[in-house]
């Protein structure tokens, strides 16, 4: 007897010191032999210090604790805080900044760019502000191999205009990025050089900022005090699924109470800890059993009665003792009996509810159903649409169809992914195929705020003024749905974009075809423009957003950014919209919209089909960014010809190609009003599509003017 009693002392004895050496792992959150704090920085596995190949998974996810503060490094980043719930990693990044001296000359000029490495960098976490009263902040990164960019412009005349905590435009602005970039470069402009504001606000800034940690003062314009400041990085293992990385002996989800997720926005894979659990999936025994009842998380109606269990708690009854210490059992027993009772009630009136509420859901279904519509309807702006297209929407097959619900479920699977053709910045378009067997585009909008709905409501009323061969055509829309939908004709062709920028699809788009469609194009704006009942100012003019039909016809879409104009009206005063590359200038100081914008951003595409080159690439250098400005300066140096295609210079005939470059000089004057008409653009391209063809060759070699503009071959 006393052996046995010795042997269960010894074997209680190992298991506790197992117990706390499997706690103790769990608390530090790294292996057991390995140093896992740094400058007051916790490390978790499977991060780790690079003075043991041992502590770390990899050398991607190794850190130095070498620097003069003796915090965390990361190749050359300063790692603030490492997560292993939330899979993120706080590090610090630095600020782009441009100063001017007051005569408007650079006193300094530093731009900033940030790789992530193997981490990916949250745009639900960050944010990219822009500070300065004259000043344009872009940000361009990399996601999968694709190019991004975008950016935002901050204005202010008086220091007085900004107001703290404020960050709409008035000397601070800030906008979103996609999510899952693996690198961001930060640049600054300044359209005055900051001389009209240099006593208030001599510099620009701009910098991706984790949200919350960063709130806009007026005395930043003055003096800005922060060198760096914190970003959120997401991090996964490898480049693997999780279904991939089971196959491999390496699958770094280690303990038996862990699971593998795939994160929707990067490639690789966590590990996290099952429910009920909790610690590091990382390590051996990492992810520990959460006590519910001392932690008093259960749901218990008495703490008497939680009884945790592994991964779970239970509730029993609990017993009761008297003022002397005895149990009393019938307490318990009263209890029982409550319990069974208050059960038997629950299930009767459950049982009654569940007929009651089946016989109202029959009777009353259609009702519902009627009512939900009529709230998205009202939602998805549905009485303003009624209110500004009068009675087309009570009848009118013609000009516009009121589809239902069902109706574009069907033709499109239920929105099925196989069925999507394009997504952009308002939304996903998907092809459909509707019951008399007509191909049709619909468009689901992504609506988030009145704003949005502005410009849904917007796209129906400019499209339902417009009846022309060369602009896609609007069918109908349907309100009913959580998010609206417009039905087009369906353009089967791709995009001028992909034809100009696709080397797959050169053989296809000689210079005739070229022509002929920027000559359509043209044709289709000066009807907007002048033609159409309430003339219509497009406002995004762009190679994407010329669509091209099977043989090769142009139609102008995406009109929801567009402006209704009055006739007694030559520009209206908005906030600047369209893309960066196509924007005009003039609008762009001023915030005056005229035809003429229409016309600069035609003039850009005119450039894109001559050079093959995309409107702006900050993969060029300063000097070719601008492919607007790359190719008036390239007129100006006599140079042009080292820019144009090289399959347009060995088809195309060398008049045609002059007359062609001076139209598109012309469109891109700085002034509005030195730029010609849409009805002079289309006439003249039109001329220049019935001039005869020549061979290069034979063309009069005392051209000055082709000279001139094409320089020496």
């Amino acid at each position: 007897m006393g052996v046995l009693t010795k042997l269960l002392q010894l074997i209680s004895f190992n298991g506790v010191i197992l117990l706390i050496a499997m706690v103790a792992a769990a608390a530090a959150q790294a292996k057991p032999v390995c140093d896992n704090m740094c400058g007051g920085v916790e490390i978790p596995y499977p991060f780790g210090l690079s003075t043991s190949e041992e502590c770390y998974l990899g050398k991607n996810f190794s850190l130095s604790c070498n620097s003069p503060d003796h915090t965390p490094i990361i190749g050359s980043v300063r790692v603030t805080n490492i997560s292993i719930k939330a899979h993120e990693m706080h590090v610090m990044a630095s600020v782009a900044q441009n100063c001017y001296h007051a005569n408007g000359s650079p006193e300094s000029n530093s731009p900033t760019q940030f790789w992530a490495g193997i981490f990916t960098i949250s745009t639900t976490k960050n944010q990219f502000i822009v500070l300065g009263c004259d000043t344009t902040g872009i940000i361009s990164g990399f996601k999968n191999g694709t190019s991004y960019s975008t950016g935002c412009i901050s204005r202010c005349n008086k220091r007085s205009d900004a107001i703290n905590g404020s960050c709409s435009g008035v000397g601070c602005c800030n906008i979103g990025f996609p999510d899952g970039l693996e690198y961001y470069g930060v640049k600054l402009s300044s359209s005055e050089n900051h001389t009209n504001v240099w006593n208030f606000n001599p510099c620009s800034y701009a910098f991706v900022v984790q949200k919350g940690n960063f709130n806009f003062s007026t005395d930043y314009l003055q003096k800005w005090p922060h060198e760096r400041l914190p970003i959120v990085l997401d991090w996964a293992i490898g480049n693997e699924t999780c279904d991939e990385a089971r196959k491999k002996g390496d699958f770094a989800c280690q303990d038996q109470n862990s699971e593998c997720h795939d994160p929707e926005t990067r490639r690789g894979y966590q590990c996290k800890c099952k429910e009920g659990y909790q610690g590091n999936p990382y390590l051996p025994h990492g992810c520990q059993d959460i006590d519910e009842c001392k932690d008093q998380t259960h749901k218990c109606s008495r703490a008497e009665g939680c009884v945790n269990t592994e991964g779970n708690y239970t509730c029993r009854c609990p017993k009761w003792y008297r003022g002397d210490g005895t149990k009393d059992a019938e307490g318990c027993a009263a209890d029982f009996v409550l319990i069974i009772q208050i059960a038997i009630c629950a299930g009767v009136g459950f049982i009654c509810m569940l007929v009651f509420t089946s016989w109202l859901y029959f009777v009353y279904k259609k009702r519902k159903i009627m009512k939900l519509r009529e709230k998205f309807f009202q939602q998805n702006g549905g009485l303003i649409l009624e209110q500004r297209l009068g009675r087309q929407l009570e009848g009118s097959t013609e000009t516009l169809k009121i589809f239902t619900v069902e109706q574009l479920q069907k033709a499109t699977k239920n929105y099925d992914e196989s069925r999507i053709i394009g997504r952009g910045g308002f939304g996903t378009v998907y092809k459909g195929f509707l019951a008399d067997n007509r191909i049709v585009a619909i468009k689901k909008s992504k609506i988030e705020d009145e704003n949005q709905i502005e410009q849904f409501i917007n796209e129906v009323v400019v499209l339902s003024q417009i009846n022309h061969r060369h602009v896609v055509k609007l069918l109908g829309c349907c309100l009913e749905t959580q998010v609206p939908l417009l039905v087009y004709e369906f353009v089967p062709n791709g995009t001028l974009f992909q034809y100009i920028h696709q080397e797959s699809n050169a053989s296809a788009f000689p210079w005739e075809t070229r022509l002929r469609i920027v000559a359509e194009t043209a044709e289709a704006l000066w009807y907007l423009h002048s033609t159409a009942s309430i003339p219509i100012i497009h406002r995004d003019v762009k190679s994407t957003n010329i669509l091209l039909d099977d043989d090769f016809t142009a139609k102008v879409s995406d009109f929801g950014t567009s402006r209704l104009v009055p006739r007694d009206q030559t520009q209206l005063a908005t906030v600047v919209q369209g893309t960066l590359g196509y924007l005009d200038p003039e609008y762009l100081q001023t915030n005056q919209l005229t035809e003429k914008s229409d016309v600069y951003s035609f003039g850009v595409v005119l450039v894109e089909l001559l050079t093959g080159k995309e409107a702006l690439s900050f993969a060029r250098s300063e000097e070719q960014r601008s492919l607007a400005m790359y190719f008036i300066s390239s007129i100006k140096e006599e140079r042009l010809f080292e820019i144009l295609e090289n399959d347009i210079v060995a088809e195309g005939n060398k008049e045609q190609i002059q007359q062609f470059v001076e139209l598109a000089r012309s469109c891109l004057a700085v002034k509005g009003d030195e730029r010609p008409t849409m009805r002079e653009v289309a006439m003249e391209l039109e001329g220049i599509r019935k001039m005869q063809k020549h061979p290069w060759v034979n063309l009069e070699a005392n051209s000055e003017e082709v000279e001139h503009l094409l320089g020496e071959t």
